[in-house]
């Protein structure tokens, strides 16, 4: 592995104008398809093996056209204080309202609340639901300006008038404020480990280049794979944070090497074979945990991680080709400021890696005990972990989206933002619309409904729908409790009537996405860790060194699951993030969280120990190897956590509690496990294992494939001896702009 790489490093560095020009074509030819391909529609969610997908699936089938995937606004209107909104003049403007939002161009319907019956008992509120004609990403501008309009014009008449629904909720996507501060810090952090601008920005180049292939790649693609406009998002996070990174590590390297006297095309190439080896096992770690996301069984998050995890292989083709060719064009505007002018290249020595490696092997017990207990601590909250899918009672008061939804909560009951709906399948009954009234009256029979809506047939008959509002919230686990309730009563009812129901709407889909994905937790974490470990085996030739890194993994996940729960459920410190309203945790975040940190976790634990093991092979004592380990490696490390940790905490300023939640977790799982589990307790286990750390038994040593990530073969080269320091005659000319 090392010699290929070694010998891709030198020919991208000799052949620099070529390499280029093909990443350029590359960008040019996707950029292009991008451009020229019909544009992304709104995927539609399914989740195949649960009730309410099934329950879904035949509504299609049986009524043809009542899903459609259209816009919805769900007005609701809130009269003055003692009023009435059936009052001559509160109802005129009502009216009034509803027709002008029944004239936008989108818009297929808008119904009348007097007509539908949709004022609360006590008559203080009513709402009107808009429906369009295009989904939520394809209302223009002018359809949510007019129904900003019509609100504006019945607040004008003293009603208070807020809206909820995809309609009027801001649809996010890729790119925004979040990625430009964090491209902002990461330069930031950048310069200020590198102490040059090219250094600083070299990284970030190649990271926009590789982030501008896959984007446009997946726009490319996305009407011919039915890719979903959200699809990119998590590619164009990971590809940033990891082409970063990646770039990062090889500089350094290059960085290194030149330190030593080696010339600019031989340090480009051993950086390359040394580097970008562990450049590619670090990659492959991050596409096995993205692309294990398949297992979850969620078709959207199999293609949001399959996305990610062909933007990580893009970002580390980048690292290997277009890096060490740009290191080509301008070899010494790399290296600090100091040494440019001087000329003199010095290899560093002590550092504040160094420094700190030998305060925990001074002290590895008192260390370890300390990391392991203070994540476990973190980790005991996780006990509480209540999932859901936080919706807009999640969402700031200053949205109208949260004030429609208190204002519908107060007026009709807690449960009427989230009512069951009961799709009853008669065909193997007798009588279709007796066997469904019966299912109707013993479901509004049962304790928790507050009230049945009258049963729809289909134009055959042997179909009937019906809407039943709980008397709690949507996230409440008495809700849930419900679900389960009415679902355990489906066999009796069957064999009295003949007919069987299946229970669906929001709510239970949301129950039901929670319960499988807690069931695939721990399949996906077996199959992730399992393979990675696996991968650890073969790269690190060890068998303690793999275990150690998935167990500190789960560790920091467990620990940045506890934080979450203690934040965003509990409550605690909650307002000093701005959250509003706790609740359960949304559903998809363990997952997220195992799959994004596992990944960058792998990065930090090869990057930082393939350096030990590297010279532990060269002879180099177990402690002695610890320590060469923190000094080439513990500074980039650290600011690629950093970069992560400023990506990643830059989602916090966002309003929606759901990213807040997300951004949140993923820069406090970064923090734990690159600075608690990466830089302290790895290095306390590895010094109490001592040589044991690095053991691997014969048979199991002679089945491994060797890869030689350590560049040992390298070493063994005839001309591997440094060369002279500072800048040799068999150095490229260098453009003038690189030396000021």
């Amino acid at each position: 592995m090392a010699t290929f790489l070694y010998r891709l490093g030198r020919l991208a560095f000799r052949k620099r104008w070529y390499v280029t020009l093909v990443w350029v074509a590359v960008l040019g030819a996707v950029g292009f398809g991008a451009v020229k391909a019909p544009g992304a529609s709104d995927e539609e969610f399914s989740m195949p093996g649960i009730e309410s997908q099934k329950a879904f699936d035949l509504l299609e089938e049986r009524f043809p056209g009542m899903t459609a995937d259209g816009a919805t606004a769900r007005v609701v209107f809130v009269a003055p204080g003692g009023e009435k909104v059936t009052a001559a003049g509160n109802k005129k403007a009502i009216e009034e309202t509803v027709a002008d939002l029944a004239d936008g161009s989108q818009v297929a319907n808008a119904v009348d609340p007097f007509r539908a019956r949709a004022v609360s008992q006590d008559g203080s509120t009513a709402y009107a639901t808009v429906t369009y004609k295009v989904g939520a990403n394809e209302l223009s501008d002018a359809s949510r300006t007019h129904l900003e309009n019509a609100l504006h014009q019945a607040q004008d008449a003293g009603l208070t008038v807020e809206a909820g629904g995809d309609a009027v909720s801001e649809q996010g996507g890729a790119g925004g404020a979040a990625e430009v501060i964090g491209v902002a810090i990461a330069a930031v952090v950048l310069l200020v480990t590198f102490g040059s601008l090219a250094a600083a920005g070299l990284p970030l180049l190649t990271a926009l280049v590789g982030v501008g292939i896959s984007m446009a790649t997946i726009l490319a693609l996305s009407d011919a794979l039915g890719l979903s406009t959200t699809t990119g998002t998590l590619a164009m996070m990971l590809g940033l944070a990891v082409g970063i990174d990646y770039a990062l590590f090889v500089v350094s390297r290059y960085r290194e090497e030149r330190a030593k006297g080696r010339t600019p095309e031989e340090a480009t190439a051993l950086a390359t074979g040394t580097a970008g080896s562990a450049v590619v096992f670090a990659g492959l770690t991050v596409v096995i945990a993205l692309a294990g996301l398949a297992v979850v069984g969620i078709p959207m998050l199999t293609k949001m991680g399959l996305a990610a995890a062909g933007a990580v292989g893009v970002a580390v083709l980048i690292a290997l080709t277009l890096v060490p060719a740009v290191l080509g064009f301008w070899p010494n505007a790399v290296l600090a400021r100091k040494a440019r002018k001087s000329g003199r290249l010095e290899e560093s020595g002590d550092n504040g890696g160094t420094r700190w490696s030998r305060f925990v092997l001074r002290r590895p017990v008192p260390v370890l005990l300390l990391g392991v207990i203070g994540l476990g601590a973190l980790a005991v909250p996780m006990a509480d972990l209540q999932l859901g899918m936080p919706g807009d009672e999640a969402k700031p008061t200053s949205t109208t989206e949260r004030r429609a939804y208190d204002a519908l909560a107060e007026g009709f009951g807690p449960g009427f933002n989230g009512p069951l709906t009961i799709v009853v399948d008669a065909r193997g009954a007798g009588d279709a619309k007796g066997a469904a009234e019966t299912v109707a009256k013993d479901i509004g029979a049962t304790e928790g409904i507050v009230s049945v809506s009258p049963a729809r047939f289909n134009e055959a008959g042997d179909t009937a729908v019906f809407s039943a509002v709980p008397a709690t919230a949507p996230t409440d686990e008495k809700t849930k409790d419900l679900v389960t309730v009415i679902r355990d009563e489906r066999p009796g009812i069957e064999s009295r009537t003949g007919a069987t129901y299946e229970v669906t709407g929001t709510t239970a889909l949301n129950i039901d996405i929670s319960d499988k994905v807690q069931s695939a937790l721990v399949p996906y974490l077996l199959v992730v860790v399992g393979l990675a470990v696996l991968l650890l085996l073969v790269v690190f030739r060890s068998l303690l060194v793999p275990v150690k890194a998935a167990l500190g993994f789960l560790l920091s996940v467990l620990a940045s699951l506890g934080v979450v729960v203690l934040v965003f459920q509990q409550g605690h410190g909650a307002e000093l993030l701005g959250v509003e309203q706790t609740g359960p945790i949304m559903s998809l975040m363990p997952i997220f969280l195992v799959g994004i940190v596992f990944g960058l976790a792998m990065d930090y634990e090869v990057f930082l120990v393939s350096r030990m093991r590297e010279a532990y092979v060269h002879g180099d004592r177990p402690d002695e190897a610890i320590t060469s380990g923190f000094r080439h490696s513990a500074r980039v490390v650290v600011a690629a956590a950093l970069i992560m940790i400023a990506v990643f905490a830059g989602f916090i300023g966002e309003s929606d509690s759901m990213i807040k939640m997300i951004g949140f977790g993923l820069a406090s799982a970064v923090l734990f496990d690159a600075f608690v589990v990466r830089m302290a307790i790895v290095p306390a286990v590895l010094a109490l294992l001592g040589d044991r750390a690095w053991w691997l038994p014969k048979w199991l040593d002679r089945a491994l494939p060797r890869v030689d990530v350590e560049g040992e073969a390298l070493s063994r080269r005839p001309d591997a001896e440094p060369g002279p320091t500072g800048p040799g005659p068999t150095e490229p000319a260098e453009p003038e702009a690189a030396r000021v």
